[in-house]
């Protein structure tokens, strides 16, 4: 079983997302543009981890959705798998491009010293369901997550005003997880 499990690098990019997303659900192409590869080799990969029982299938008019099978036995072990193996800056990426996050960078003590107990995020989305998923990573994790949530519209209008707050924070050292700044 292991070693059909990680013959693919799409394969393992579709495991983290759907891993550290289970609440979620997601169609082939939604994956693949989340995942930056081509349709048909997500399919296929889809395909396998289905047969493994890994992933389920639910459909909705004429769109197939795929999901991470929690009742499978390998569910707790794979996702604390893939959560070390990611790192917690890999988590929060996988996490928030599925949310649809424009843009998002870790700041604050977190980049001299990984081992501290809190991390600071910034992240610009309009999505409203962010908080609930970050919650999940700070149990898997064992850090608090600070969050600083600015809508799309807000951080461009303080952007292009040159906000003095903003531009500051912009300016400091940071891990950039998604987008430009």
């Amino acid at each position: 079983m292991l070693e059909k499990l990680f013959t693919s690098g799409i394969r393992a990019d579709i495991m983290s997302l759907l891993f550290n997303n289970p609440e979620e659900k997601f169609y082939v192409r939604e994956v693949a543009r989340l995942v930056n590869k081509n349709p048909s080799g997500v399919k296929r990969e889809l395909d396998k981890l289905l047969k493994m029982d890994l992933v389920l299938t639910e459909k909705e008019g004429n769109l197939k959705y795929f999901k991470v099978n929690r009742n499978s036995p390998l569910f707790p072990e794979l996702k604390g798998l893939i959560a070390k193996s990611l790192g917690l800056p890999g988590a929060l990426k996988s996490v928030l491009k599925a949310s649809e996050a424009k843009t998002a960078f870790i700041h604050g003590s977190y980049i001299k010293n990984a081992n501290i107990p809190s991390v600071d995020l910034f992240v610009v989305s309009d999505a409203n369901h962010l908080r609930r998923t970050l919650d999940d990573i700070e149990k898997r994790f064992g850090r608090s997550i600070h969050l600083t949530l600015m809508s799309v519209s807000e951080y461009k209008s303080k952007k292009r005003a040159g906000e003095r707050q903003l531009k500051k924070l912009l300016n400091k050292q940071k891990i950039l997880l998604l987008g430009r700044l």
